[in-house]
Order: C-alpha cells, then sequence, then structure tokens
C-alpha cells in the first residue's frame, strides 16, 4: 500500500490577511452605517411636490404635499445589506453589533439634536422619519435574531468565513 499523501489546503488564507480583512470588514460596514443613516435622515424630509420644485430648479426641500416614504425602504435594504456584509466579512455573528449600535447612535443624536434656530432635526410630525428608525433598526435586531436562531457549525460560524 502506498502512504497517504497530504495536498497543502491552498485556500486558507495567511492568520495576518484573515485579521487585515476582518478589520477591514467591520471598518468598511460601520462607514457604511454612518453614510446610509444621514442619507435616511435626508431622504425623509423629501415630500412628492418636491419633484416639481427640482423641475423647477429649487431645492428638493422646498417641495410641497404628502411626504415621499422613500427613506423607509432604503433603511431596510440597506441596513440588510450591511448586516449581511459584517457578518460575513468578519464570519463572526457579533460583526453585526458595530454598524447597529452607529447606525441607530446616528438616528437617536438626530431625533434628539436641536438646530441653532430650536427645531428638531427629527421632529414629531416627520412620519417617515420615525418610521424609518424603527424599520432600521428593527430589520437589524431581526436579521441578528436570525442569526442567533442559526445552528452553530464545527468548522465555522458562517459559510464563507475563514477557518
Amino acid at each position: 500500500m502506498m502512504p497517504e499523501t497530504r495536498i497543502p489546503d491552498t485556500r486558507r488564507s495567511p492568520a495576518g490577511l484573515e485579521i487585515v480583512i476582518r478589520v477591514a470588514g467591520v471598518v468598511v460596514a460601520a462607514v457604511a452605517a454612518v453614510v446610509t443613516a444621514f442619507l435616511e435622515l435626508e431622504l425623509s424630509a423629501l415630500r412628492i411636490g418636491a419633484f416639481r420644485t427640482v423641475l423647477a430648479g429649487d431645492s428638493p426641500y422646498e417641495g410641497s404635499g404628502d411626504p415621499l416614504p422613500l427613506a423607509v425602504p432604503v433603511a431596510v435594504l440597506a441596513n440588510l445589506a450591511i448586516g449581511w456584509f459584517a457578518v460575513y466579512t468578519t464570519g463572526r455573528r457579533r460583526g453585526l453589533v458595530v454598524p447597529w449600535v452607529l447606525w441607530t447612535l446616528v438616528m437617536m443624536a438626530a431625533a434628539g439634536t436641536r438646530t441653532a434656530e430650536g427645531d428638531y432635526l427629527v421632529g414629531g410630525t416627520n412620519v417617515v422619519a420615525l418610521v424609518t428608525i424603527l424599520a432600521g433598526s428593527l430589520t437589524f435586531a431581526v436579521h441578528s435574531y436570525r442569526l442567533i436562531l442559526r445552528p452553530l457549525r464545527t468548522d465555522s460560524e458562517i459559510p464563507g468565513a475563514a477557518k
């Protein structure tokens, strides 16, 4: 009988590269969470009449009419994508925590901050912004809950993660 020969596993990355990828994944997810939070806050102020004002060459925030709930689906989809990216690049379930906390802090800071004139950035009458905060935070919570329900694997927590 021939002795068993082992073929080296070339799919494994060096330990240093794995750490760099994990840290970079958390940093990219954190920056994306902050940027999308500000984008969603801006989108929450849009009104249906803003299209007419943009076509006339004015600011989109000068429009009138009903609120345009564009920020809600953007928050849900962006937070799902950011959560998936954070978990996939770190290879750990806890990778979701940093973007979730940063996104929530930005939203809560915007809801409780007054401008120089004494107005709140997110007023109590801006239903789109309030629903965006609720839907975005619930998206992270549901994503986290689904990760908790997923059974652990012996070789790795997440498919595709470094072993």
